[in-house]
């Protein structure tokens, strides 16, 4: 039976400890915080937040593997009244509807790797379904300029984002429950979790599965090679009083950004009679979160009358290189750091070489990890 250490309690750290578990290895796990979850971790209450909108998607695969294990309920459904209510900010206004060409733009296939988005859309639809598209995508990139990235990157989460019936859906409670219970599911499989447990030194002699954020790993495994784009995120977490006819989320068409309503879908995420709104506005290199707060009150300006009077409470944070991995032109998922990085030493998380959108990456990588590691000999690094 093969000993392994992961290094990380966040949702690859949980899924990559499980996993090995599974195929029999001893598994330990070190959380260098107090609580288990990593990104996914819920605030404490009354306001139930995450850091960024964590949703899981029914045709990705963490759904089916979280599905088979009894791991994925309950979920928060949309009602459809509610989901009637997104509104699309285009061209200074508010309408109900997007524009037609951000709906042809989802249909299309085939984007190439080494163009940027917004050039080929352009050439496929013309300039403003093309720039509809790349700022619609400020969503699933957390990106500022969702057009220069990749098409073939760009639009693979366009046409999943853009599905219907969406894929999206949320755990109720937060991702905080779902990480609870991937941990006792870990436990149960006899995987030894340690919170307040930073490891500084990789163990010798047994594989090691590094399931942190890419500048934690390339700090503890000294390799500055551990890089690779990420998006910079306002998230501005704001309580507001109840209004009928508030917009289930507002989408910026102008420029990259999105305003949700969560207790649309999950009213435990609120006290009673109080809505919980995230807004996610991707920031340009030169602009400071200030920049961001402001497009966000614009927005909320349009979309929530009265906002301001009826804020019980409201936090604002930048999410900087945490918002997953972006591909440039010329790249792919398989140009990121490698899981596989030799001497039993394996990565996992969303800024590693695998497929999928957002956690699915931090999923995949973790599962092929697990896997990489438990067929490991023992060996002295």
């Amino acid at each position: 039976m093969v000993d392994i250490t992961v290094v990380g309690g966040g949702f690859a750290g949980l899924v990559a400890a499980i996993t090995a578990a599974e195929a029999g290895a001893r598994v330990t796990l070190h959380e260098a915080h107090r609580e288990l979850g990593g990104r996914g971790r819920t605030s404490d209450g009354p306001y139930l937040t995450n850091e960024g909108p964590h949703a899981l998607y029914n045709g990705g695969e963490p759904w089916g593997w979280l599905k088979q294990r009894k791991l994925l309920k309950p979920l928060a459904p949309l009602p459809p009244l509610e989901g009637a209510r997104i509104r699309f900010h285009d061209e200074g206004k508010l309408r109900r509807t997007p524009p037609m060409a951000l709906y042809r733009q989802v249909l299309r296939r085939d984007a190439p790797v080494d163009r940027d988005f917004l050039s080929w859309a352009t050439d496929m639809g013309g300039e403003r379904a093309a720039r509809i598209a790349a700022n619609y995508m400020g969503v699933a990139t957390f990106h500022h300029a969702p057009g220069s990235l990749s098409a073939a990157f760009v639009q693979e989460r366009l046409r999943r984002v853009g599905k219907l019936p969406p894929e999206a859906h949320y755990p109720k409670g937060g991702w905080g429950p779902l990480m609870n219970r991937l941990a006792h599911y870990a436990t149960g499989l006899g995987v030894r979790i340690e919170t307040g447990s930073r490891v500084d030194a990789l163990p010798e002699s047994r594989p090691v599965i590094v399931a942190t954020s890419l500048e934690s790993a390339r700090s503890l495994l000294g390799d500055d090679t551990l890089t690779w784009p990420s998006g910079r995120t306002m998230l501005l977490d704001l309580a507001i009083s109840t209004r009928r006819g508030d917009p289930f989320a507002i989408s910026d068409l102008d420029r990259p950004g999105w305003i949700e309503r969560f207790t649309a879908q999950d009213p435990s995420l609120a006290p009673e009679g109080e809505q919980l709104i995230q807004a996610q506005i991707p920031l340009g290199p030169k602009e400071k979160k200030a920049d961001g707060v402001n497009r966000a009150e614009l927005l909320l300006d349009r979309g929530f009358p009265g906002w301001r009077e009826r804020t019980t409470w409201m936090r604002t944070a930048v999410a900087n290189g945490r918002t997953g991995a972006v591909d440039l032109p010329g790249t792919t998922w398989r140009d990121r750091p490698a899981v596989d990085r030799g001497d039993g030493v394996f990565l996992a998380g969303d800024q590693v070489a695998a497929p999928g959108l957002l956690a699915e990456v931090s999923f995949a990588s973790a599962v092929r990890a697990a896997q990489l590691a438990t067929a490991v000999r023992p060996a002295l690094r």
